[in-house]
């Protein structure tokens, strides 16, 4: 059994999560993949390792057994190592118990969940920086707002939030996948968490995730929760805008 393998923040996290009642949606990086040497800069050609898959179709399962949910949407990153873990952790939620629409990964074309994609609105201006600094340095030039080519910090974050509420589930027990790659989602949580520096062990592992979900009827009025490492947080969504 490869759930060893998961980080132990993803079982802290189950035991936060809200009633099953309240819908959710699990944010997570890919599975295990093909290392690269290099400044955390990984290619869009890397799969997911035999370990990777197996965690994925695992970590699916465990996530239906334990929480009382079914998957009822699914988004992904067009890199094939997220549709893989998408698919790889639907087929194991499958076993545990099928819902409607379960097998459509909706691929998101528009770049919101490709790296550094959902930030970026020069690549040509971005890209230097992105190589020249690395993921890390990247993320934290972002998050301060001191790159040419790039959205605000603030603008880019709420793009994939607000892409998160129009996907979110709806329904009872219901749990919606979004599969993207480290540098969003460590951009996400430093934005929302108010932090403007972040550090290497703050940096998302594979098959790490923050489950999200929103009350509110209308996104702009919604209140934001999260769970990240073993903690639950909230954030209006009018004071995010407001920073």
């Amino acid at each position: 059994m490869t759930l060893h393998l998961l980080p132990k923040s993803m079982f802290e996290a189950i035991d936060l999560l809200p009633d099953a009642s309240t819908p959710v949606t699990l944010f997570t990086r890919h599975s295990l993949r093909e290392l690269v040497n290099g400044q955390g800069l990984a290619g869009y050609d890397l799969q997911l390792t035999e370990q990777g898959r197996d965690l994925a179709y695992a970590w699916g399962q465990y996530l239906i057994q334990n929480t009382d949910r079914a998957i009822q949407h699914c988004i992904s990153s067009p890199i094939q190592r997220c549709v893989d873990t998408a698919a790889l952790m639907i087929e194991g939620a499958d076993e545990t118990r099928k819902a409607v629409n379960t097998h459509q990964i909706e691929i998101v074309e528009q770049r919101l969940l490709v790296e550094p994609g959902s930030f970026v609105l020069d690549i040509q201006q971005a890209a230097p920086y992105f190589r020249k600094q690395g993921a890390l340095g990247f993320i934290n030039s972002f998050v301060n707002n001191a790159l040419p080519g790039m959205k605000h910090p603030i603008t880019g974050v709420f793009d994939v939030l607000e892409l998160l509420y129009h996907t979110h589930p709806t329904q009872q027990n219901g749990l919606s996948l979004a599969v993207s790659h480290d540098t969003i989602l460590a951009a996400i949580v430093a934005v929302i968490s108010g932090k403007n520096q972040i550090e290497q062990t703050d940096w998302p592992d594979m098959m790490e995730g923050l489950f999200v979900w929103f009350e509110g009827d209308d996104f702009a009025e919604s209140q934001l929760k999260w769970i990240w490492r073993g903690e639950r947080q909230a954030l209006e969504i009018k004071q995010f805008l407001n920073r």
